[in-house]
């Protein structure tokens, strides 16, 4: 059958050549990974709900734009804003969130101020990973630059998860089982 390794790195080459992992098991269609390889290079789409472009300073529910990066160890990128109409303050209605989730299924991450716990459940359920700010002038280019410092290094368990990236070595899953 072969070893782990070797079957990791069967599945990183039919991901890569043929956009879909089909395996014995079960077939993986790539669309469920949030992020594609680029000449080796893993890049990922980060959000964060904004009032001003600049800051991290929006509900999730309440946000009428939605900024997007892509990032790599190389660096970031902005993408698009992603704007919303509508009443979007009513508490209480889910319908607001849908369109947000729809625009948000290709992101990995999304920074808010706050989230109510219906709408975080409904991401984590898409794949994407609520993250709060510390506070609502923490600013988006600050992060990103973390984000991107921290890919170039050994990424910690949140992130690693939410990028999809497998446990390098028993002794991290080890770590990770320690710090539950």
């Amino acid at each position: 059958m072969g070893t782990r390794n070797e079957k990791y790195r069967v599945w990183e080459r039919e991901k890569i050549n043929k956009l879909t992992l089909s395996c014995s098991l079960f077939p993986i269609p790539y669309s469920l990974f949030p992020f594609f390889i680029d000449k080796g290079r893993m890049k990922v789409k980060i959000a964060f709900t904004t009032t001003d472009r600049i800051h991290i300073n929006a509900h999730f529910g309440w946000a009428k734009e939605i900024d997007v990066y892509e990032i790599s160890d190389q660096g970031y990128e902005f993408i698009e804003t992603l704007t919303f109409e509508g009443d979007l303050k009513e508490d209480g209605n889910e319908d607001k969130i849908t369109p947000k989730l729809d625009a948000l299924k290709d992101c990995t991450i999304v920074y808010v101020v706050a989230i109510g716990g219906s709408a975080a459940a409904r991401l984590i359920k898409h794949g994407v990973t609520p993250v709060k700010a510390k506070s609502e002038e923490e600013k988006i280019e600050e992060i990103l630059t973390k984000l991107v410092q921290t890919l170039k290094g050994n990424p910690p368990p949140w992130l690693r998860k939410a990028l999809g990236q497998k446990k390098s070595n028993f002794l991290e899953e080890l770590e990770d089982e320690a710090a539950v």
